[in-house]
């Protein structure tokens, strides 16, 4: 049996702020189990046949695995273990990133996020010449840039939320810090806030 990472038992609130580990990865020879430590509940992902685990971490209230078919979430607000699946020939280029309530995976197809605060997984299609550029993840949200527009989660509102980038604003820099991502262009700043889960914009001015 092998411990992927330990956790230890969480003392903190469910405000928004940093969280101590409250789930745990346990990887046995046909299947991955997470560990609550907050609730104390178990939940079994059984492994299919040649499945292997490449990956497995966890932070603050979630969990996440890859494995040779598919991605796995846990977390401790909502029971049972979710998965994503990869297709036929689909693979995880980037991450998983996790932060305390969210994760991000970017795939050959398409950018795969996990909202902790409703235990689900949403997912956003990449065009055939759609690249990603840019990742961030912070404790309660998580962003991604392409040449075209910007995706981010929160786990206080579902789904990928979009905001449009033209040509003529690249190049792009992207960060991310407790609930908030910051997309900077060469014409705007624009603000990703995880409690409104909405992009607000402030014009810059094209720079020479």
């Amino acid at each position: 049996m092998i411990c992927c990472l330990a956790t230890s038992a969480a003392q903190a609130d469910s405000s928004l702020g940093p969280l101590e580990d409250r789930v745990q990865w346990v990887s046995l020879e046909r299947e991955l189990i997470a560990i609550d430590s907050r609730g104390g509940g178990t939940h079994s992902a059984p492994l299919g046949v040649g499945e292997r685990v490449l990956r497995a971490a966890v932070d603050g209230e979630i969990g996440v695995a890859l494995t040779t078919r598919r991605l796995l979430a846990v977390t401790a607000n909502t029971g049972g273990v979710h998965a994503a699946l990869l297709g036929p020939g689909e693979r995880v280029v980037t991450g998983p990133e996790l932060g305390d309530r969210v994760a991000l995976a970017v795939t050959t197809r398409r950018a795969l996020g996990f909202d902790g605060g409703s235990g689900n997984w949403v997912e956003a299609s990449l065009g055939p010449h759609e690249r990603v550029s840019a990742l961030a993840v912070a404790n309660h949200v998580a962003a991604l840039a392409t040449e075209r527009r910007a995706l981010a989660i929160s786990p206080l509102r579902g789904g990928f939320f979009e905001v449009q980038v033209g040509l003529q604003e690249l190049p792009i820099a992207l960060s991310a810090s407790g609930d908030l991502a910051t997309l900077r262009t060469r014409a705007r700043l624009l603000v990703f806030r995880a409690s409104s889960a909405r992009w607000s914009e402030r014009t810059l001015g094209l720079q020479p």
